[in-house]
Protein backbone atom coordinates (compact mmCIF):
# COMPACT_ATOMS: atom_id res chain seq x y z
CA UNK A 1 0.00 0.00 0.00
CA UNK A 2 0.94 3.32 -0.42
CA UNK A 3 1.23 6.32 1.31
CA UNK A 4 0.46 9.76 0.65
CA UNK A 5 0.54 13.17 2.40
CA UNK A 6 -2.24 15.20 1.57
CA UNK A 7 -1.98 19.48 1.32
CA UNK A 8 -4.26 22.29 1.97
CA UNK A 9 -3.65 24.96 -1.37
CA UNK A 10 -4.25 28.18 0.27
CA UNK A 11 -2.27 28.69 2.96
CA UNK A 12 -0.09 26.01 3.12
CA UNK A 13 1.44 25.59 -0.78
CA UNK A 14 0.49 29.01 -1.62
CA UNK A 15 0.57 32.68 -0.54
CA UNK A 16 -3.20 32.65 0.91
CA UNK A 17 -5.23 35.74 -1.19
CA UNK A 18 -8.57 36.12 -0.97
CA UNK A 19 -10.90 34.54 -3.31
CA UNK A 20 -7.58 33.63 -5.28
CA UNK A 21 -8.75 32.75 -8.81
CA UNK A 22 -6.43 34.39 -10.95
CA UNK A 23 -3.27 32.37 -11.85
CA UNK A 24 -1.19 35.25 -12.32
CA UNK A 25 -1.23 36.01 -8.42
CA UNK A 26 -0.37 32.28 -7.71
CA UNK A 27 2.75 32.64 -4.75
CA UNK A 28 4.15 29.51 -4.24
CA UNK A 29 5.61 29.64 -0.53
CA UNK A 30 9.60 29.85 -0.78
CA UNK A 31 11.26 26.20 -0.68
CA UNK A 32 7.72 24.66 -1.09
CA UNK A 33 8.75 22.94 -4.09
CA UNK A 34 12.12 21.38 -2.46
CA UNK A 35 10.20 20.17 0.46
CA UNK A 36 7.79 18.22 -1.78
CA UNK A 37 10.24 16.72 -4.01
CA UNK A 38 12.12 15.15 -1.20
CA UNK A 39 8.76 13.53 -0.53
CA UNK A 40 8.16 12.75 -3.53
CA UNK A 41 11.39 10.77 -3.78
CA UNK A 42 10.67 9.05 -0.40
CA UNK A 43 7.69 7.57 -2.53
CA UNK A 44 4.77 10.02 -1.38
CA UNK A 45 1.62 10.36 -3.37
CA UNK A 46 1.43 14.02 -2.87
CA UNK A 47 -2.19 14.84 -3.19
CA UNK A 48 -4.29 18.53 -3.12
CA UNK A 49 -7.29 18.40 -1.43
CA UNK A 50 -9.09 22.17 -1.15
CA UNK A 51 -11.98 24.30 -0.49
CA UNK A 52 -12.84 26.50 -2.69
CA UNK A 53 -15.96 28.55 -1.76
CA UNK A 54 -15.63 31.38 -4.50
CA UNK A 55 -17.12 29.15 -6.54
CA UNK A 56 -20.09 28.01 -4.76
CA UNK A 57 -20.49 31.62 -3.51
CA UNK A 58 -20.32 32.72 -7.32
CA UNK A 59 -16.91 35.10 -7.23
CA UNK A 60 -15.37 32.40 -9.54
CA UNK A 61 -15.79 29.68 -11.89
CA UNK A 62 -14.47 26.10 -11.37
CA UNK A 63 -12.89 26.53 -14.55
CA UNK A 64 -11.00 29.52 -13.20
CA UNK A 65 -10.00 27.39 -10.13
CA UNK A 66 -8.71 24.64 -11.86
CA UNK A 67 -6.03 27.61 -14.43
CA UNK A 68 -5.18 28.39 -10.52
CA UNK A 69 -4.18 24.90 -10.01
CA UNK A 70 -2.54 24.56 -13.02
CA UNK A 71 -0.38 27.37 -12.28
CA UNK A 72 0.72 25.86 -9.04
CA UNK A 73 1.14 22.51 -10.71
CA UNK A 74 3.42 23.96 -13.72
CA UNK A 75 5.37 25.81 -10.64
CA UNK A 76 5.82 23.02 -8.44
CA UNK A 77 7.04 20.64 -11.65
CA UNK A 78 9.85 23.21 -12.18
CA UNK A 79 11.42 21.60 -8.53
CA UNK A 80 10.28 18.17 -10.21
CA UNK A 81 7.24 17.75 -8.02
CA UNK A 82 4.33 16.05 -9.09
CA UNK A 83 0.61 15.63 -7.81
CA UNK A 84 -1.27 12.48 -7.94
CA UNK A 85 -4.30 14.06 -8.09
CA UNK A 86 -6.54 17.25 -6.96
CA UNK A 87 -9.41 17.69 -5.32
CA UNK A 88 -11.66 20.60 -5.17
CA UNK A 89 -14.81 21.29 -3.15
CA UNK A 90 -16.44 23.77 -4.90
CA UNK A 91 -19.60 24.39 -2.43
CA UNK A 92 -19.97 27.57 -0.10
CA UNK A 93 -19.90 26.53 3.59
CA UNK A 94 -23.65 26.69 3.69
CA UNK A 95 -24.33 24.12 0.86
CA UNK A 96 -24.42 20.50 0.93
CA UNK A 97 -20.84 19.06 0.50
CA UNK A 98 -19.91 15.76 0.12
CA UNK A 99 -16.09 16.56 0.23
CA UNK A 100 -15.32 20.03 1.83
CA UNK A 101 -13.62 20.03 4.67
CA UNK A 102 -13.49 18.57 7.22
CA UNK A 103 -15.26 15.93 5.67
CA UNK A 104 -12.67 13.54 4.90
CA UNK A 105 -14.41 11.93 1.44
CA UNK A 106 -11.60 13.06 -0.76
CA UNK A 107 -9.09 11.42 1.46
CA UNK A 108 -11.41 7.97 1.19
CA UNK A 109 -11.63 8.95 -2.35
CA UNK A 110 -8.06 8.92 -3.06
CA UNK A 111 -7.46 5.61 -0.92
CA UNK A 112 -9.82 4.02 -2.92
CA UNK A 113 -8.62 5.44 -6.66
CA UNK A 114 -4.89 5.24 -5.98
CA UNK A 115 -4.69 2.22 -3.14
CA UNK A 116 -3.47 4.13 -0.38
CA UNK A 117 -2.73 2.93 3.58
CA UNK A 118 -4.81 6.16 5.21
CA UNK A 119 -2.73 5.09 8.17
CA UNK A 120 0.60 5.94 7.00
CA UNK A 121 0.13 9.22 5.35
CA UNK A 122 -0.19 12.37 6.61
CA UNK A 123 -2.68 15.67 6.25
CA UNK A 124 -1.33 19.08 6.20
CA UNK A 125 -2.61 22.35 6.18
CA UNK A 126 -3.14 26.25 7.78
CA UNK A 127 -6.35 25.40 9.44
CA UNK A 128 -8.37 23.45 11.45
CA UNK A 129 -10.14 22.14 9.01
CA UNK A 130 -7.67 20.69 7.38
CA UNK A 131 -6.18 18.86 9.85
CA UNK A 132 -9.67 17.45 11.20
CA UNK A 133 -10.17 16.29 7.87
CA UNK A 134 -7.16 14.53 8.40
CA UNK A 135 -8.12 12.93 11.50
CA UNK A 136 -11.61 12.43 10.14
CA UNK A 137 -9.61 9.92 7.91
CA UNK A 138 -7.07 7.69 10.34
CA UNK A 139 -3.84 9.54 9.18
CA UNK A 140 -1.21 8.78 10.84
CA UNK A 141 -0.61 12.57 11.33
CA UNK A 142 -2.19 15.55 10.95
CA UNK A 143 0.44 18.81 10.03
CA UNK A 144 -0.39 22.62 10.66
CA UNK A 145 1.72 24.79 9.14
CA UNK A 146 2.18 28.15 10.30
CA UNK A 147 1.76 29.80 6.94
CA UNK A 148 -1.49 31.22 5.58
CA UNK A 149 -3.86 31.04 9.28
CA UNK A 150 -1.57 28.84 10.84
CA UNK A 151 0.07 30.99 13.62
CA UNK A 152 -3.46 32.15 13.93
CA UNK A 153 -4.70 29.18 14.46
CA UNK A 154 -1.89 27.97 16.75
CA UNK A 155 -2.19 30.97 18.97
CA UNK A 156 -6.36 30.90 19.42
CA UNK A 157 -6.72 27.13 19.53
CA UNK A 158 -3.99 25.45 21.12
CA UNK A 159 -6.69 23.19 22.98
CA UNK A 160 -7.59 22.10 19.80
CA UNK A 161 -4.34 21.26 18.44
CA UNK A 162 -2.59 18.85 21.37
CA UNK A 163 -2.80 15.74 18.57
CA UNK A 164 -1.41 17.77 15.46
CA UNK A 165 2.17 18.89 14.89
CA UNK A 166 3.03 22.36 14.23
CA UNK A 167 6.02 23.37 12.05
CA UNK A 168 7.01 26.81 10.62
CA UNK A 169 6.50 25.37 6.75
CA UNK A 170 6.74 23.10 4.71
CA UNK A 171 10.18 22.57 4.78
CA UNK A 172 9.70 21.66 8.29
CA UNK A 173 6.88 19.65 7.59
CA UNK A 174 8.91 17.48 5.05
CA UNK A 175 11.67 17.11 7.70
CA UNK A 176 9.31 15.70 10.83
CA UNK A 177 7.58 13.43 8.40
CA UNK A 178 10.84 12.00 6.92
CA UNK A 179 12.29 11.59 9.81
CA UNK A 180 9.19 9.16 10.91
CA UNK A 181 9.93 5.64 11.10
Amino acid sequence: MKRAVFLDRDGTLIVEKNYLHRPEDVQLFPGAGKALKRLGDAGFQLIIVTNQSGIGRGYYTLAEAERVNERVCDDLARDGVRFAKIYIAPEAPDQPSRGRKPSPQFLFDARDELGLNLADSFMVGDKLIDLESGWNAGVKQSILVRTGYGRKVEKESPGELKDAVVVDDLNGMAEWILNQK
